[in-house]
Parts: C-alpha cells; structure tokens; sequence
C-alpha cells in the first residue's frame, strides 16, 4: 500500500476547518514509516503557523509514560505490582484509614483505588512539588472502597510518579528523561515551560461548539500534574514512544527499555469499564484497552486547557496514529479523522454511539438528584420530561473550565446518551449500584450519589 500524503494532509486541512480546531498535528505509523502533517495556527492570537515539528501539551497520555517508569522498576525487582503504596510512600495517607493501608500500585495504575482523582492542587514550580502534593493528599476522600469500580484517577498517577521518584532518587522530570526520553531518541519531548521555550510550542484555546475558539487565559496546569498530565512533545515523538510498546520494549536502535513481556503485560484487560458505549471496554496497566471491530486497539488520549490529544495503536496491523490539537470542536476531528485512517490502515472500525430514533420511555426518576465527588458536581433533573444535566468543576481548576448542560435521551433505563449541540458526539451517561450506593459513570468518572 503506497501511503497517499497528499490525500491525508487535504482531509486533516478540510476537518480542521470544519471543527473550528485553530491548528493541528497528526502523525501516523504505517507500513514502517512515521508520515507527519500540520494545519493551521499555534496560536490565534499570534497567526504563528503550526508545523510538523511544533510541540503540544499531550495531557493524560502521559499517563501511559509514568506507567512505563513504573514497568520498569518492576522489572528490575526494585518495585512490586501488589505492594501497598504506604509500604513505598510511608508519608502516604488518604482521608479513608483503610485505603491508606490498602491501596496497591496496581491500583493506581488500572484506576481501581477509589481515590478521588480530580485534585489538581498547585504545590509550586520546585522540585518537590511531587512529593508535596502527595502530602496534600492526606485529605483526599473516596469516591469508592478500593478495588469496588473503575474511576479515573489522575490523583494516582501524580501518587505514582511520587514512588518513581522515591525508588530512582530522581525528580520524575529527570527520571523521565533518563529512563525513557534520551533512550528512545525522542528529542522534542520535554517536561518543564523552560525546556518549551526552545520550541515551537501550541497555545491552547477554549470556546463552545459553533463559535471560533479564543486563546486559554493560562498556558498550562501545575507542575504537580507532571507525571499525570505534563508531557509536551511532537506528535512524531509520541509516534516513536508507542512504537517501542509496538516493537516490544525496543527503540529503533535496538536499545531496550522494557523486556517484550512486560510490554504485553500492560495491555492485558486489568478492569472492565462500567461505560464502555464509546470509549474503553477495559483498562491495562496504564492503557486504555479498546474492543473495536478489527482490533486490538490500545491508546490513550488527554486535555489540558484547551488542548486535546490521542493516541491509537493497533498492534496487529502495526498502525500507530497520534493527532494533537489546541481546541475547537476536537470530538468531531478525532472521531472522523481516526476513524478513516484506522478503516483504511488497519481496517478497524471504531465504535459508535448514538440513541436510537425512537427512543425508549424510561422512569428516570430515581436517577435525579446530586452526584458529587472532589473534582465535580452533578445535578440531574427532569426538564420538560427528559434527564437533564449540569456539571461544573470544583476546586482548583473550577475558574479555567466552563460549566457545561447537557439533555440525555433513553438508550435503556440505566443507559443514557447525551449531547449540548448536535455538532457534538453522543457521550454515554450509565448509572450502576456499587454496593448499597448509587453511582452515576460519565468521562470514565464514577461518581456517587449524595442527594
């Protein structure tokens, strides 16, 4: 198959202006060869033009590099899967006594620990930012009894990047770059806004659907996030890291950063995700874990303030795409442009949900009322006869992120689609029992009732 660039850099260009996205990179892994494209603009405020090698903030799918620091020390013995965090941490506490003494590294890696994972508290720019927001966790509540769902959890993931720290007695930025960054050649994957500066680099921009988006009124989120959320990188970058996963541990140079084992180890289903209509069917050792026509799939994707990534792997077909963008209607490019590219690449279909025509006449009521965790509030009423929803977040980050509504129409009594505009995709709103509990689950989230 002979890769038509030309075709592909048309279709990027055409979806990034029908989705208002200001610019965009996508990278893709076929038949051996890494084939890159750009469109559009860094920043529109500044017209600066986006280009193959700019970088952007990659968010949660540094998740998936954490992890891989993790696999590492377990590989080397220097870390067990099913240790307790406080037998590595013995600073570690969490509000609930008896997940302070429970909670695994395992768990943190597969979202199981029930910690509240939207605690995104600003510990400072030095390097013991890691370790004091650990300690600021000391507060942190459960959304759940380890080990009773699947939650995700960006709180564990800074948690874990604490416990590489403590094991290598390097700061995560250096152990990053030492364990992974310099071995796998990636030269523009960087941690820290100094190391951007050298860069070309995306600003991002929010804005809802239908309107141009505006530059974001800050440029990143707090060094703390790092091992969860602080990767900057070019999308070939991010191309090169997913490959060693793809090529069993192994950079291009044969240097090996991880053993062919423990690669398949991570993409092996730890937990089933209790809303799986459109995203992950289950989550692996810091991988998403698709179940699509076609697949495997394994990925991962992540926002920041205004920018969205993804990452789509297909192991079978030896099919890597990575698309990085700064804002805009992102949902509708990614769900588009990935879509072809994996029919025509790996011929994997990617799944779909939408409420059907005739929706079904459900009794919601006894899904109404509040749902409330550390990071956001729920509130689900009935207007004019259909389930209606508010969200804002909480805490640090409530100012940077706008509230939003959404309507949900019936798929079945406990399975809901909703959307704000319908420019937008379906997102699917499941509500579940966890003991004696109920739960609403939405963005991967499970979130108690509370009233």
């Amino acid at each position: 198959m002979v890769f038509d660039h030309a075709r592909w850099q048309a279709r990027l260009d055409e979806l990034v202006h029908d989705h208002r996205v200001p610019g965009a990179v996508l990278a893709v892994l076929a038949e051996g060869e890494v084939h890159e494209f750009a469109t559009g603009v860094l920043h529109r405020g500044t017209g600066v033009a986006t280009t193959v090698d700019s970088l952007f903030q990659i968010g949660s799918i540094s998740k998936v590099y954490t992890a891989t620091l993790v696999a590492q020390l377990v590989e080397a013995g220097e870390l067990e899967l099913d240790a307790t965090v406080v037998s590595v941490l013995p600073e570690f506490a969490v509000a609930d006594a008896e997940a302070t003494k429970s909670v695994t590294v395992r768990q943190l890696l597969n979202h199981t620990s029930g910690i509240d994972g939207d605690f995104f508290h600003d510990t400072g720019r030095g390097d013991d930012c890691v370790a004091k927001y650990v300690e600021a966790c000391a507060g942190l509540p459960q959304n759940h009894a380890p080990g009773a769902t699947m939650s995700y959890c960006n709180s564990g993931f800074k948690i874990l990047g604490r416990i590489v720290e403590v094991v290598t007695g390097r700061v995560w930025d250096t152990a990053l770059r030492e364990r992974i960054v310099e071995p796998l050649g990636l030269t523009r994957t960087v941690t820290l806004p100094e190391e951007v500066l050298r860069f070309r680099a995306a600003m991002g921009h929010t804005g809802g659907p239908g309107v141009d988006p505006e530059p974001a009124p800050v440029w990143s989120l707090p060094r703390s996030i790092g091992p969860a959320g602080g990767i900057v990188a070019s999308a070939a970058d991010v191309v090169r890291f997913a490959r060693a996963h793809l090529d069993g541990g192994l950079a291009q140079d044969g240097t090996r950063v991880l053993r062919a084992e423990t690669v398949a180890a991570m993409t092996r289903p730890e937990v089933e995700v209790p809303n799986r209509w459109r995203g992950p069917s289950h989550w692996g050792l810091g991988w998403e874990l698709f179940d699509w026509p076609g697949g495997p799939v394994f990925g991962h994707s992540g926002a920041t303030i205004g920018q969205y990534s993804y990452l789509t792997v297909v192991p079978g077909a030896g099919v890597v795409i990575v698309l990085l963008t700064n804002g805009g209607e992102v949902d509708g490019l990614h769900g588009t442009l990935t879509h072809e590219l994996l029919a025509e690449l790996a011929g994997v279909g990617m799944a779909h949900f939408a409420p059907p025509s005739d929706p079904p006449e459900v009794d919601f009521a006894r899904h109404l009322g509040a749902y409330r965790s550390e990071g956001i509030d729920f509130e689900l009423t009935d207007r004019d006869g259909a389930l209606h929803m508010s969200y804002r977040w909480r805490g640090e980050t409530a100012d940077l992120v706008q509230p939003r509504e959404l309507d949900f129409v019936a798929v079945t009594d406990t399975l809901f689609g909703g959307r704000a505009d319908e420019r937008e995709q379906w997102l699917p709103l499941v509500f579940y029992p966890v003991g004696d509990t109920a739960y609403l689950h939405f963005a991967l989230r499970a979130v108690p009732k509370v009233g």
